[in-house]
């Protein structure tokens, strides 16, 4: 069994499948022979001299034809900067559809146009740069072939104008911005359309539908004339300055103010190897997390927006599946202080990339909570054509500690660590993906039953999704810098879909899918078991609507309140049944006005039955005003002492983007299960490229009686030196 499953995961991957798919796409960049203006009007001499990529394929709403908005597009560089430039006609006069100006835009919701580059060429990590049709830029890291990360902000220039047939963009991305192995003349390249009025996805190289634009196994080649520039000497220190005050008014503390420095520094190591250092960051800018109703066993998981974790942060955050992750940077400076830190991240070569980070947080003398110390390390080597193999250490250590020293104080751990590897499978033509991996922790006291294993494989064409994953997770398995909300347990996952593809009328696509999550004690005892079927059909006018219904099991291992509000707790033991159905529906994208709705209705813990109701509305004064609301409800009938419980969460934001350098947004979320109403209001000046000021205005209150919980104001200016 054990070799039959290794030749699963390895025949997909396997040398003979080594060429690229795409490689007879080929656009040739020479050098620039004059300047080149960044000012949306492709009249520059440069341009004329350039090589053009035209005929654009569709990927939807078909992948069969030729694209039926017209694209063109030019690459030049000089010895700082690589330029594009890309022309795109429209079949209306100054008809466009955007959200906002506001930076790294829901893709799906505008018009835009995308430049994905695979500086290494290996198909499986590079950069995304573009634009929406008012101007709005879009940056972001590609990882794993097909994976994106727009939290990664860096320094580049580009502009957009309009004229009657068509809207121009042209920038410059300096070499010191991204990431390249020095003398490697032929990097990989795809460039994106989206005009979501007529509707149309279009890509240069083409790419079958199931798949998304930022696929690095679907690039096409871009020649140099020569090897790209040394970026030379790259060294950028981002300090910071910060004052404001907080106040809180539930404990009747007096108010504090802040005034704090601090900086971080980007070393360009080598064109593919960077590292970061920061000295008493700042994360006060960083916008507040949208809050949900909590109805859920386990802990919840949001994700980081920390600028400093980001770059390269798929070495690191990747590693793992969504519940079982032996690193999450949320743990490091949760509630205290980070005083310094360094990260070593990018490519060695072609085949290997490396990830070190060393952390230090301050100790807090109240709780008695030690000074720790976060390290982790990362190696990747890609195997055959797109696979790769992982390894990651991690260890968190408590500095100079003695619980003995701190009586009537809590007792933190002296140290925990982690040690794990994974095989990560993607086939030439992303058919076959998958992971296997193995992972132990090490903990005082704690050396048995320590150990997670999980495996997954799934197959993806344009009408079948099939997938297996399973998993399991060690009694004592422990990572408190991870993400693993659940141990103790094995569980099985199969997924099985279909779509069907209309020849005519107004359905793209349709069809089913089942899945089912399995979850059982060591000695295959199920202690859980959600089963969904669903069918959900896909509008040509990008509209969707979907129906499901579910079958659920649950036998408590641990009591457990259904409604999180201390009423009281269902016993250890105890079994719970009940189906579930529901319906979603989305409108089109390229109207002024959307909304999404969705509903459920079934039973719930101890007999009882819930009801829950969403929706998102959303209206936009385009390009400089953006209003949405989202608003769920959940109405639960339960036996005592629970009775009846009403939840309302309501969530109103007002985005004003006055230009793409200056933003205003506010966003008020009212949460009654915890009795709260926040207060967020952030203003957003980017003067320079990267560099910018920041006015936060945070208030928490009760709903009833109205009254003021806490309160913070801060001023943050910071500026990116090279």
């Amino acid at each position: 069994m054990r070799y039959f499953l290794l030749l699963i995961f390895l025949i997909p991957g396997s040398p003979i499948f080594a060429q690229k798919i795409n490689s007879a796409y080929q656009l040739r960049i020479a050098k620039s022979k004059s300047a080149i203006r960044i000012d949306g009007n492709t009249d520059d001499a440069a341009w004329a001299d350039a090589e053009p990529a035209k005929d654009f394929y569709m990927v939807s709403p078909m992948d069969t034809s030729y694209a039926k908005v017209l694209t063109e597009v030019r690459m030049t560089y000089d010895d700082q900067n690589l330029y594009i430039s890309a022309i795109c006609y429209q079949p209306k006069a100054k008809s466009y559809a955007v959200e906002s100006l506001r930076r790294d835009f829901a893709y799906t919701k505008n018009d835009n146009f995308l430049l994905i580059v695979d500086p290494f060429d290996d198909q499986t990590n590079g950069f995304t740069f573009g634009v929406n049709a008012a101007g709005a830029q879009w940056d972001g890291l590609i990882f794993n072939s097909n994976g994106y990360d727009l939290s990664w902000d860096n320094k580049w220039y580009s502009e957009v104008k309009h004229y009657e047939d068509r809207w121009v963009f042209e920038a410059a991305i300096p070499f010191k911005s991204i990431r390249y192995k020095k003398g490697i003349k032929t990097w990989g390249i795809n460039f994106s359309r989206l005009d979501i009025k007529v509707p149309e996805k279009s890509a240069w190289a083409k790419i079958p539908r199931q798949f998304n634009v930022a696929s690095l196994a679907y690039t096409g080649n871009l020649l140099w004339d020569q090897a790209p520039p040394d970026a030379g000497t790259n060294v950028s220190v981002i300090p910071y300055v910060l004052g404001g005050f907080t106040k809180d008014y539930d404990n009747n503390v007096s108010t504090k103010f802040k005034k704090e420095i601090g900086a971080d520094a980007k070393i360009g190591i080598t064109s593919s190897l960077n590292l970061d250092l920061t000295v008493n960051p700042d994360f006060s800018q960083i916008e507040v997390d949208k809050q949900v109703t909590n109805l859920d066993r386990f802990e919840l998981f949001f994700p980081e927006r920390r600028q400093f974790f980001l770059e390269n942060a798929d070495l690191f955050a990747n590693f793992g599946y969504s519940t079982i992750r032996p690193f999450f940077s949320r743990r490091i400076g949760l509630g205290v202080p980070i005083e310094f830190g360094a990260r070593l991240s990018g490519s060695l070569d072609k085949h290997w990339r490396i990830g070190a980070m060393d952390m230090q947080t301050k100790s807090i003398g109240k709780t008695g909570l030690p000074a720790q110390n976060f390290a982790v390390l990362a190696l990747q080597r890609r195997v055959f054509s797109r696979s790769n193999i992982r390894f990651m250490f991690v260890n968190k250590q408590s500095v100079n500690y003695t619980p003995a020293d701190h009586p009537g104080k809590p007792v933190f751990s002296l140290f925990n660590r982690n040690v794990g590897v994974e095989y990560n499978l993607v086939s030439k033509n992303n058919l076959w993906v998958g992971k296997t991996m193995m992972l132990k922790s090490f903990s005082p006291q704690k050396n048995s039953d320590d150990l997670v294993h999980a495996a997954n494989l799934q197959y993806t064409s344009k009408k079948w999704v099939l997938s297996w994953q399973h998993e399991v997770v060690g009694q004592n398995y422990n990572a408190e810098v991870g993400y693993v909300p659940r141990t103790d347990f094995v569980r099985l996952n199969p997924k099985a879909g279909y779509l069907f593809f209309p020849k005519g009328g107004k359905i793209l696509n349709h069809g089913p899918v089942l899945n089912s999550s399995y979850y059982f004690t060591k000695s295959f005892n199920n202690t859980d078991h959600e089963t969904t079927l669903s069918y959900k059909l896909t509008h040509r006018n990008q509209s969707t609507f979907e129906a499901w219904a579910s079958d659920n099991y649950i036998r408590l291992l641990k009591s457990f309140d259904p409604v999180n509000t201390g009423k009281g707790s269902l016993g250890v033991g105890s079994e719970h049944f009940w189906t579930t159905w529901g319906l979603t529906y989305a409108s089109k994208p390229q109207k002024e006005y959307t909304y999404n709705f969705s509903g459920q209705y079934g039973g719930y813990f101890a007999d009882g039955t819930r009801l829950n109701m969403a929706a998102d509305l959303g209206y936009r004064f385009q390009p400089y005003v953006n209003i949405a609301l989202s608003t769920s409800y959940n109405h639960i009938v339960l036996p005592q002492p629970w009775g009846t419980t009403n939840f309302w969460l309501v969530g109103p934001r007002t985005d004003f983007t006055f230009s793409n350098k200056l933003f205003f947004t506010t966003f008020v979320q009212y949460n009654n299960q915890q009795k709260n109403i926040n207060l967020n209001t952030r203003f957003q000046w980017r003067y320079k490229p990267a560099s910018d000021l920041f006015l936060v205005f945070t208030d928490n209150y009760y709903p009833s009686p109205f009254a003021v919980r806490n309160r913070a104001l801060v001023l943050k200016f910071t500026y990116w030196w090279n």
